[in-house]
């Protein structure tokens, strides 16, 4: 192994080496506290100088992180900064930023882009680069390893690349980011066994695999088999409910057996960064290789057309009370993408209450953890603040719909005080009501 390798192996290990993180949001900010917690320097970029503003105060901008944790990392030496000419400070660079798709369900690697280029002009010898924003298979090699190679300097000799894919889980305090395995795979050995020492310093368990197509290929699989999943009980809930069969009923008695099934729920669409839209890289890899790839594009027509359903649930719902959707004030409740997190990515709340707008409907919403719809990519026109919940604001309801499952809230005292709740999330499968009030969508 080179000099450069010896020599930042050795401050990895002895934890002298600065971690470097670009994007500092749902991925990024629990990594640097990883990190941090681990005796690093950590130096967080972003291009979101409000964020850098709050963090560098002391303060957060995501709920499960409260400020006592980011002023905690300030004491260990945290700094964020948009100054991106100091990423030649770092010794390993990681790359945490969103892969979204483009209107057309083609990969956007814009950001990826943008952050090997912003390497790429402080880059300087004996620097690790590891990304970790899904992609597709060979991402890493074919875009941002020729992006650091055009700058002169030798991958694997003067610096070195890896993937390893995030595997965060916002909300869930038993899978944080150092409690769950890290699949590391490098452009070569030398790569793999820098990156692999990195994240053992914070993380319980390294997987090394052999490249990082693999590493990227492993990340795709995860949510693909996620996505089909839920699409066929999706679809389930369709067919059953046509049939006059409870889906949730039908899952919950096939997960008593012990082998061989793993229980997947339906609901009213998709959300998060990862299951909506990291099946869809792998469907157009694909199509650059001649193939096709079938279940997972009869899966995304499933699970897309699950906001549809529900709207179509609830105006039925609506028409047996003889009430048309236009004109009737429908509350949402929980505009986040899952059950007790302000994670709004992806959110099918935000299709649910684009739909109902449509069809003429007077549209309010509540989530305890969202008080203010964020400026969301493809609905910048829903600007609205969440609205107190009251027994008074439920009853002047003609029907609330219950997107998203938040602990928070009383499902007794929210049915006995609206009069139709249309359930998208089986919340109120314990409450037994006069069969109408209650539609389960």
């Amino acid at each position: 192994m080179s000099e450069r390798f010896a020599d930042l192996l050795e401050r990895i290990r002895t934890k002298t080496a600065i971690v470097g993180i670009i994007g500092l949001g749902y991925v990024g900010l629990p990594l640097a506290r990883a990190f941090s917690a681990k005796g690093f320097r950590v130096l967080g970029f972003d291009v979101d100088s409000s964020k850098i503003t709050r963090l560098n105060a002391g303060e957060s901008y995501i709920k499960q992180f409260p400020n006592t944790i980011i002023e905690t990392m300030r004491e260990q030496g945290f700094e964020a900064t948009d100054n991106f000419e100091r990423l030649r400070e770092a010794d390993a660079v990681l790359i945490c930023v969103p892969t979204p798709l483009t209107d057309s369900r083609e990969p956007d690697l814009s950001y990826v882009v943008n952050s090997g280029q912003s390497i790429a002009a402080a880059l300087r010898p004996g620097q690790l680069i590891v990304l970790e924003s899904t992609t597709y298979p060979t991402t890493t090699r074919k875009v941002l390893l020729p992006q650091l190679e055009a700058t002169g300097l030798v991958a694997g000799q003067d610096f070195f690349v890896a993937f390893s894919p995030e595997r965060e889980d916002p909300g869930n305090v038993t899978h944080s980011v150092t409690n769950i395995p890290k699949v590391v795979g490098g452009i070569d050995e030398a790569s793999t066994e820098l990156a692999a020492n990195l994240y053992s310093s914070a993380v319980v368990n390294v997987v090394r695999v052999s490249s990082p197509e693999i590493a990227e290929a492993c990340k795709i699989l995860e949510n693909t088999y996620r996505c089909i999943n839920i699409a066929l009980v999706n679809e389930l809930k369709m067919l059953y409910d046509r049939m006059g069969i409870d889906v949730w009923e039908v899952i919950d008695a096939a997960k008593t057996k012990p082998f061989g099934f793993q229980a997947f729920y339906p609901g009213p669409g998709l959300g998060g960064h990862c299951i909506p839209i990291d099946p869809f890289y792998l469907s157009w890899v694909a199509r650059q290789y001649g193939m096709t790839t079938r279940f997972i594009e009869l899966a995304g027509e499933v699970n897309t057309a699950m906001p549809t359903y529900v709207i179509n649930r609830l105006a039925e719902a609506l028409n047996d009370r003889c009430k048309p959707v236009k004109g009737s004030k429908v509350a949402i409740l929980g505009m986040a993408y899952k059950k007790d997190v302000d994670d709004p990515r992806e959110s099918p709340g935000f299709e649910l209450m684009d739909l109902l707008l449509k069809k003429g409907a007077i549209v309010s919403y509540n989530d305890p953890h969202i008080p203010t719809l964020p400026r969301m990519r493809h609905y910048p026109h829903l600007a609205m603040d969440s609205q107190p919940l009251t027994a008074d604001w439920l009853a002047e309801q003609d029907a609330v719909l219950i997107a998203t499952d938040h602990t928070a809230y009383d499902y007794n005292w929210i049915v006995a005080n609206a009069g139709l709740v249309i359930d998208t999330r089986n919340a109120t499968k314990n409450i037994t009501v006069p069969r109408d009030q209650i539609v389960r969508a």
